[in-house]
């Protein structure tokens, strides 16, 4: 074998390139770099480029970064300043409230000028969403604090009538001429309800502007778009809520009887003993209003208005059926219709016949709810026709004395004639009234008023009132009873005790609502209604006089659902469910018992008339009867649940597969 010649990498003088045109490897030339001109120059533009670099930092951080931090400063500053003006108007301190308006308009002013001070931003791509969105909010909030002036500066002098904390303006005279003071001046103040409107139109128009999907879901801003999302809704919401109430406002000085009296036909509904429209109509009253102070003119037994009528119309199938010996329709079973409005029409047109007829301007009904609240806010004790009436719990029934003092004077039978009977209900509203005009408005009225909002907002005060404008704005608060159009999934349930007593006392409501909806989006609802009656029956023996609370519920209910609902299924029902349309809707109709000490279930099973398309939501409207309480409401998806709540006015929800 021959020597092996040892090469020397680190010393070969010719590198190895590829030459393609021929597929050769050939030598290639050594290459020496230097640094040259060339390379002076880089390190030139190295400096410059570091130069740019630094004064860019520094003019994005003094430029959009320091004028940033400050406005943020400056919003939080109004923010928290915002919070102390809610806080004052969430417990009623009209004379702080205003107080904390101004500085929070201070505030907002000072905001909206850190804001500006970086004003070129918003031609930056993407930071102007960012900006404009501020801006519009900043001057969303201008036009909100400026209604909030209007609203304060209108209501501050009739501060201690409304029970607000304030100085006011009727500290002297009687409460009667007080309140004719308010009353003659509230007609200087209704027209501004004008610029209320139009300042929250340009609020909302504002807000309109901000995009909340600008704040994804990332680096925390999701909470930011869900914020900004629920505020464009409550502003839509909002401007809708006052340009609809805004015929009531203007007239409410004339229907307080600021010039001319005014006369309302007052009803009373016994929620003890349930109808479609709160209650068994078990007496009325007239009432008269001079100048806002309220006068009894008449009270009487329904009985009594009953007997003055003849030629009364025929009955209705719903009561023909379930209530066999009734062929004609009395005033005291006229409401029939679960849409107060609709059976106020079937009472006047009735009550226009009457020889006991009185003109008035409308129907006002009431249950036993207000009476309760109302006693319980004048110190929980009235007196009236020699007897004492309290909200305490009275053993006799399990249920408020004033209840049972009422049913017992009114209800029980006995041998001879009660000649206080026909009015004792009308004596003590009456009283109920005397009491509160004597007292200081601060003690009472305040109260007084918030809670009629409250019973109203609670289907306990039903209004018929005949100025159309002044229905209209009724109607738009939701205080009219009426069964409401809805775009999405729709639900009334609704009783009729037909000679149960009033054992509506005892029996307690609970539905649960469960969807199933499939991959193609149908809907099928089911619907379990559980009655239960914990109470041991009264003595109903009307030889012996016994006064009968609770007795077997005889109820006729009808369930109104989307119009085109189409029944599945229904159990529980002690007579074949019945499917037709009314007020809009479809409804399932049956009937059950409840026997005291007993318990009965419903099921229904249904479809509703359209379909829920992929990744949207279902819309759903629950409908709360008047004169209901507490009925409890558990709402389940697919097996799982996702709301519980108790019914105590209408509820509005949204589901989502």
């Amino acid at each position: 074998m021959g020597e092996i010649k040892k090469i020397e990498f680190d010393t070969l003088e010719k590198d190895i390139s590829v030459d393609h045109s021929q597929n050769l490897i050939k030598p290639m030339k050594k290459r020496s770099f230097k640094f040259g001109k060339l390379g002076k120059l880089s390190k030139r533009n190295s400096l410059i480029v570091v130069g740019v670099v630094i004064f860019l930092s520094l003019a994005f951080l003094f430029g959009v970064v320091f004028p940033a931090q400050r406005a943020v400063a400056s919003a939080n500053k109004t923010y928290a300043q915002a919070k102390k003006m809610w806080d004052a108007i969430k417990v009623q301190n009209i004379t702080l409230a205003s107080k904390e308006l101004e500085q929070t308009k201070k505030d907002l002013e000072e905001t909206q000028r850190s804001l500006r001070a970086f004003g070129y931003v918003k031609f930056i791509p993407l930071l102007n969403n960012y900006y404009n969105d501020a801006d519009h909010l900043v001057q969303a909030g201008k036009h909100g604090l400026d209604t909030g002036t209007i609203v304060i500066d209108s209501i501050e002098p009739y501060a201690d009538v409304l029970g607000l904390k304030g100085q006011g303006s009727f500290s002297g005279g009687s409460a009667e001429q007080r309140i004719q003071t308010a009353i003659l001046t509230l007609g200087k103040i209704t027209p501004r309800i004008d610029a209320v409107a139009d300042n929250l139109v340009k609020a909302n128009a504002e807000i309109e502007q901000v995009d909340p999907n600008h704040y994804p879901g990332i680096f925390g801003l999701q909470k930011y778009k869900k914020q900004l999302a629920d505020l464009k809704l409550y502003s839509s919401e909002g401007v809708t809520f006052v340009n609809e109430a805004r015929p009531l406002i203007k007239v409410l000085p004339s229907l307080l009887g600021e010039k001319e009296d005014k006369k309302y036909l007052v009803l009373f509904q016994n929620d003890k003993e349930l109808r479609p429209t709160g209650g068994f109509i078990t007496a009325y009253a007239v009432f008269r209003v001079e100048k806002g102070i309220i006068h009894v003119d008449s009270s009487e037994d329904i009985y009594t208005l009953d007997d003055t009528i003849r030629n009364k119309p025929q009955a209705p199938e719903g009561l023909k059926k379930y209530l066999p010996k009734t062929t004609v329709v009395n005033l005291r079973d006229s409401n029939t219709s679960p849409d107060f409005v609709e059976s106020m029409k079937i009472f006047n047109s009735m009550y226009e016949n009457s020889s006991g007829y009185k003109e008035v301007d409308g129907i006002i009904a009431l249950d036993t709810n207000v009476l309760v609240s109302t006693i319980k806010i004048l110190g929980d004790e009235v007196q009236s026709g020699g007897l004492t009436f309290t909200t305490k719990n009275d053993k006799r029934c399990d249920c408020p004395q004033v209840i049972y003092e009422l049913e017992d004077n009114i209800s029980r039978p006995v041998n001879y004639v009660r000649t206080g009977r026909k009015d004792l209900l009308g004596a003590l509203l009456y009283a109920i009234m005397e009491k509160a005009l004597k007292s200081s408005p601060k003690q009472y009225w305040g109260p007084l008023i918030q809670d009629a909002i409250v019973m109203a907002n609670q289907k306990h005060i039903l209004f018929y009132l005949y100025d159309k404008d002044a229905q209209s704005g009724i109607e738009s608060l939701n205080a009219a009873g009426k069964i409401r159009e809805f775009d999405g999934d729709y639900f009334h349930m609704n009783d009729a005790n037909l000679g149960g007593a009033k054992s509506n006392l005892y029996v307690k409501q609970n539905v649960e609502k469960e969807y199933e909806i499939t991959s193609d989006g149908t809907i099928t609802k089911t619907v379990t209604f559980t009655y239960k009656n914990d109470h041991a029956p009264s003595d109903c023996n009307l030889e012996r006089g016994g006064l009968c609370l609770n007795a077997t519920n005889r109820d006729w209910f009808r369930i109104y659902v989307p119009k085109g609902s189409t029944l599945v299924d229904s159990q529980g029902s002690e007579v074949k469910m019945a499917t037709y349309e009314e007020l809009g809707k479809t409804v399932f109709e049956g009937f059950l018992t409840i026997r005291p000490l007993g318990q009965k279930k419903l099921t229904v099973k249904y479809k509703l008339p359209f379909k829920l398309a992929s990744n949207s939501v279902l819309p759903v409207l629950i409908q709360k009867q008047p004169g209901t309480t507490n009925n409890g409401y558990t709402i389940k998806l697919n097996g799982k649940t996702r709301e519980e709540f108790e019914l105590l006015t209408d509820k509005e929800l949204t589901l989502k597969k």
